[in-house]
């Protein structure tokens, strides 16, 4: 694979630096700062793909509000460098650093030992990483949660700390004693005392100071007071000296040992580190892409770019802060239309247009995702080179047209169709028929090498051949006519307008002057602009219709929604009406049946036969309105190889024996053991009972639930 060709100019030119400055900002430690700073576009596809993998599985992690460990951590590239030379001491910050590493690696791999299966490419940071208890361990026998040596990490120490302890409660009874005693003779100075050296010491009046005994250590800056230490202390101060030095060397003495202990997981140290940096570099990009809603497109082998609204960040960002909106555009290059050239007014956004292609672009091939819409395409390039802007070389006395022409032929020499040129004002700075024409044997020379390119000019004739040339388009930046102000909006298939006259008039040119100039210039010039106005006006009416219908289909697709819906429920509500005036109407027939025997019933006769007739009628009836109503029941099920009938108290145990599925809580006859219905395979059920599985008839289990 060649390097990618993409010069410094080239990436000052599209704004690159700016996205550098954004996102070292998320930087936590200073690798991850220097790799942002040094970061550069690169064609090297696998290791592209992996990084841009890893960015979005970071952002899909974020956006999901999923709680990963959060990235606190310190560097401890120095304590490295310590534990492979023998005998070094580290300093107990330094092994506060170690702990704070090993408990942030043990937490993350915690993590993805809970999301088992998901986000395998960020996993893939910390695959020389492993779980250890043993470095945290070592660590806090010796230090506190404060990271401080602890009294008990020997036992010398223990003594040392408790003599310390004692001594200091002597030494400051003694000096309170003093202060009662000297404040009473009104010879101290309004503080009364003051430390000199870690000693506390009286502020005495000079003019007294040689009534206090002591040891004179000093006098303030005008030398009106004068600090002494007590006699009763000093003796007291030179053990406590002693003891502190004491104690400097026991936990030398501690933290070397503790050195050699963690110095025999240095290779695991090292894994840590390596990986949170590196994860710290591709987290810095995930959190750029969150604040600039950008994504990963679907990449292709084929080179392309077709971006469904492609924001330029840095112009949304700016536009953000000053509560202005801005456009989205939408880009297409293939191999079928490789060059695209955008004309339009000045101001008109023509150069920010360009400038989103080849930004985007460079960002992509940095491993950084891009602010366009998910359903958008991408490649990767081999050359990414533009041309943009005032070009004037002092130390080679080059003009800016020189200068151009240089660079352009440059392009044309390194041209394959894997490159991606972006030409901002092309073939001007020149007398404009003769650039015109050299533009002109340019453009076919670029066109023949099968390049990429994206084009800005206001050359007639460039259009003219960009409009004959197969795969070669023209595109434009929208001007609204009607109120003479630009949209700011690429629109693609044809070459559009410099609108020179209409922005002529809004700086406020006189009309005298501008048909002046109208006059000076050919017929043929004047028509072909006039027409691409025209062409460009119908078109903004006819893109107006367009959105027009695009909205009221919208709103017809809304409505005819909403009415099926309403019709939905009409037609739920008229069966439910329906079902109930049919039972209220079988409860009327009913009733009035029933009251016609009540009717007929004689209460007062004495001959049994009188009712007996009205009662079997009775009796008919409720068989009839029963059958109706009632499934049939299965009276006639028998057993496997039995010939007898099954008592309905089988029946009933075989009904519930049928609702028996899959996550059923079950329990088995014999032992009343309970389980989980895992799958059912015939008369064959699979239980979980804890961490057993077993298989067991479904005869012998008895339904819970």
């Amino acid at each position: 694979m060649t390097e990618l060709i993409c010069d410094n100019k080239t990436l000052k030119e599209l704004g690159f630096p700016n996205i550098i400055t954004y996102l070292e900002k998320y930087a936590v430690g200073p690798t991850a700062t220097q790799r942002i700073q040094n970061l550069r576009p690169t064609n090297n596809v696998n290791e592209l793909l992996y990084t841009l993998k890893a960015v979005q599985e970071i952002v899909n992690i974020k956006r999901a509000s999923i709680i990963f460990p959060q990235l606190d951590f310190e560097e401890i590239t120095q304590e490295i460098q310590l534990l492979a030379i023998k005998d070094a001491v580290l300093t107990a910050e330094s092994f506060f650093r170690i702990l704070n590493t090993s408990e942030l690696i043990n937490e993350i791999l915690q993590f993805f030992e809970i999301n088992t299966g998901k986000y395998h490419i960020v996993k893939s940071i910390f695959k020389d990483c492993s779980f250890n208890k043993e470095i945290i361990n070592s660590i806090n026998k010796v230090l506190d949660s404060g990271g401080i040596v602890k009294d008990n990490a020997s036992n010398d120490l223990a003594l040392i700390r408790q003599k310390i302890k004692s001594l200091k409660v002597q030494i400051n009874r003694n000096f309170e004693r003093e202060l009662k005693k000297w404040s009473k003779e009104n010879i101290l100075g309004e503080t009364f005392e003051t430390f000199i050296n870690d000693r506390r010491v009286l502020t005495v009046q000079s003019t007294y100071k040689r009534k206090v005994a002591g040891s004179f250590l000093g006098s303030s800056k005008t030398g009106s007071l004068s600090y002494v230490e007590p006699q009763a202390n000093l003796a007291l101060n030179q053990q406590l000296d002693w003891l502190i030095d004491d104690e400097i060397k026991e936990i030398r003495k501690i933290l070397q040992q503790l050195t050699r202990e963690i110095s025999y997981h240095l290779p695991l140290i090292i894994a840590y580190h390596v990986a949170l940096c590196n994860y710290d570099f591709t987290n810095a990009k995930a959190k750029l892409a969150i604040e600039m809603n950008a994504c990963l497109p679907t990449i292709e082998k084929t080179p392309q770019i077709k971006w469904s609204n492609a924001f330029h960040p840095i112009l949304r960002k700016n536009n953000q802060i000053l509560n202005r909106t801005t456009l989205p555009q939408d880009i297409v290059l293939d191999i079928n239309k490789r060059i695209l050239v955008i004309s339009g007014p000045n101001a008109g956004g023509k150069s920010i247009t360009l400038k989103t292609v080849g930004l985007l672009q460079v960002m992509l091939q940095s491993g950084l995702l891009i602010p366009v819409d998910l359903n958008s395409k991408a490649s990767f390039f081999n050359e990414i080179l533009s041309d943009i802007g005032d070009n004037q070389s002092i130390d080679n006395e080059l003009s800016t047209y020189t200068y151009r022409l240089k660079r352009i032929n440059h392009f044309i020499q390194i041209a394959t169709n894997q490159s991606l040129f972006l030409l901002d004002e092309f073939g001007s700075g020149s007398d404009p028929d003769l650039g015109g024409a050299i533009a002109e044997v340019f453009f076919e020379s670029l066109y023949e090498k099968e390049c990429f390119c994206v084009i800005t000019t206001h050359y007639t004739n460039i259009k003219i051949k960009a409009n004959q040339l197969e795969k070669a388009i023209n595109g434009c930046m929208l001007f609204d006519v009607s109120t003479l102000r630009p949209l700011f909006q690429l629109s693609i298939g044809q070459p559009g307008s410099s609108f020179t006259f209409e922005i002529a008039k809004i700086v406020g040119i006189s009309d005298k002057i501008i048909k002046k100039a109208l006059d000076s210039l050919g017929d043929n010039k004047t028509r072909f602009d006039e027409l691409l106005s025209s062409l460009q006006k119908d078109k903004n009416e006819i893109e107006e219709l367009i959105r027009k219908k695009i909205l009221a289909e919208k709103k017809l697709k809304t409505s005819i929604s909403f009415y099926e819906s309403m019709n939905e429920k009409l037609n739920h509500r008229l069966q439910v009406t329906n079902n109930s005036i049919e039972d209220k109407t079988k409860q009327l027939y009913l009733g009035k049946k029933l009251q016609v025997f009540i009717e007929r019933f004689n209460s007062k006769s004495k001959k049994i036969s009188v009712n007996d007739q009205l009662m079997d009628e009775i009796k008919r009836m409720i068989i009839i309105e029963k059958s109706k109503q009632s499934p049939k029941i299965i009276t006639q099920v028998k057993y496997k190889n039995e010939d007898k009938p099954m008592s309905e108290k089988q029946i009933e145990e075989i009904k519930v024996l049928d609702k028996i599925k899959v996550g059923s809580k079950v329990s088995i006859s014999s032992t009343r053991q309970i389980g989980i219905v895992d799958r059912i395979k015939g008369d064959d059920v699979y239980l979980e009972i804890g961490n057993i599985k077993m298989k067991i008839k479904k005869s012998k289990l008895i339904l819970l639930d």
